[in-house]
């Protein structure tokens, strides 16, 4: 195929695409990835175009059609080829972690015979139609590799609160389609600054899943845990209290509040909403309490099992009071995997069904990764001993 001819340079095209938003910046970037591939390929080549040089080691062979799926959207390329078919460029192994493992997932699926037409489009316009095993054990490897490694890193800070959750996952195990528990840590550890700590997929949270998932991070050097926070999960809450000992455990705010919605009319839920909020947003471990018993009273005939709820488990919100204040509001909830769990439901919703358990867990994993680095450009939290300015402590403590 022929090189597309554009005399157009960067400047003259960002001037083109302003005020086109995202098309335009796509076209820049375009244009600036194909410079980088046709520059690739002279520092393979040792020679530009056309360039006569004893120095050469070998000679252009015109392009093929190559489409680089992208944040801006699909990237329309021509990649440069040599006349011995060598060159292989490093682009597309550039690919964020989560977009490679997502390709692989679709991949598979294509070549286990359960893509749907829809996957089967993606992965020919992605792959072209000539995808094999082989190719798709080879595509794995390395990302397999990476991801392993970091799921059995060392860690070697002190981390004083965990944040722990799970979300299910179909994924096909023995011609059999089955819901998968994807379980996830956070640590923050105690120079303010949070990581994901691992991912698992188990079949169930059963206490013996979750249990396998605290001892590992154990044996990794997971140390220093003070405070808890998760969903009330009978597994889950059972293995806390077995390999977290004398831990605080906080209670999902956010899914206890789920749970009272569940048990109260469309009609009745915006007061009693605004009711056990008001125990949540209180100063005070003494004023949510009182609160508490309020509502308690005031429940007990019209809505008697959301009062229920609260007098038997309403302690189990108030664990938050015992942090630092300036702390609370961010280890209320496991509320900070939000944003991870809206981007991983985006893609999964793209694969549906897993082919295997590995597929499920690379994707996770390498969007875990990504994560954890974007949290790592901002402190989270503050502790008192790295505060060395008096008024900024004072500011804390106010």
């Amino acid at each position: 195929m022929a090189r597309r001819e554009d005399d157009k340079d960067l400047l003259g095209i960002w001037q083109e695409a302003t005020g086109q938003g995202d098309d335009g910046l796509r076209r820049v970037m375009e244009t600036a990835i194909q410079r980088i591939l046709e520059e690739e390929l002279t520092s393979f080549l040792n020679a530009e175009a056309h360039e006569r040089t004893q120095d050469r080691k070998g000679y252009r062979n015109g392009y093929k059609p190559r489409a680089l799926m992208t944040r801006l959207g699909r990237m329309e390329l021509l990649v440069p080829k040599d006349r011995e078919g060598r060159f292989q460029t490093e682009l597309f192994d550039r690919y964020q972690r989560n977009e490679k493992a997502l390709m692989l997932s679709l991949v598979e699926m294509y070549v286990h015979g359960v893509s749907t037409r829809k996957v089967k489009a993606v992965t020919e316009a992605l792959c072209g139609l000539d995808i094999s095993r082989s190719q798709v054990s080879r595509l794995a490897k390395d990302l397999d590799e990476e991801v392993r490694t970091w799921r059995t890193r060392r860690l070697t800070k002190s981390y004083p609160y965990l944040v722990v959750d799970a979300r299910y996952e179909k994924v096909r195990i023995n011609h059999q389609v089955i819901s998968q528990g994807v379980l996830l840590v956070v640590g923050i550890r105690a120079d303010g600054y949070r990581e994901i700590l691992g991912t698992w997929v188990a079949d169930s949270e059963s206490e013996a899943s979750w249990s396998e998932v605290f001892k590992e991070l154990k044996d990794r050097g997971l140390n220093g845990v003070r405070y808890v926070v998760s969903d009330d999960h009978a597994g889950l809450c059972k293995a806390i209290e077995r390999h977290f000992q004398g831990c605080l455990w906080q209670r999902c705010q956010v899914h206890f509040m789920r749970n009272i919605i569940s048990q109260i009319s469309k009609k009745d839920r915006p007061k009693v909403i605004e009711m056990v909020r008001e125990i949540m947003a209180a100063q005070s471990h003494e004023s949510a309490r009182k609160r508490m018993d309020e509502v308690i009273e005031a429940l007990e005939k019209k809505h008697p099992k959301v009062s229920q709820m609260l007098e038997e488990h309403g302690e189990d919100i108030l664990t938050v009071y015992q942090l630092p204040l300036h702390h609370r509001r961010s280890l209320k909830s496991t509320n900070m995997l939000e944003r991870y769990n809206q981007e991983l439901k985006r893609r999964t919703r793209v694969v549906r069904i897993f082919p295997h358990q590995e597929s499920c867990l690379r994707l996770v994993t390498a969007m875990a990764m990504e994560m954890s680095e974007e949290w790592m450009v901002r402190r989270y939290l503050i502790f008192e001993d790295q505060v060395s300015d008096k008024d900024t402590k004072d500011q804390l403590a106010a």
